[in-house]
């Protein structure tokens, strides 16, 4: 299981690396560099998922069945 994620915001475009957490989903994500608030996109689960390079842990434990949460 991958626990790193890159996020890419897409209003700046702005990456940073984050560890995510392996037992729930991230909802909120404040961007570091324009400061906006990321939301999951609909249908998914996190921001992660959304935004991410690799998504949320329960989705890889669940072969990449989006919603898992």
């Amino acid at each position: 299981m991958i626990t790193d994620s890159t996020i890419t915001c897409p209003l700046c475009a702005t990456r940073k690396s984050e560890t995510m957490p392996t037992d729930a989903c991230l909802f909120f994500y404040e961007c570091t560099g324009c400061g906006a608030l990321l939301r999951p996109k609909p249908g998914d689960c996190c921001v992660f998922c959304s935004y991410g390079s690799v998504p949320c842990p329960p989705v890889q434990a669940a072969g990449g069945k989006k919603g898992c949460c």
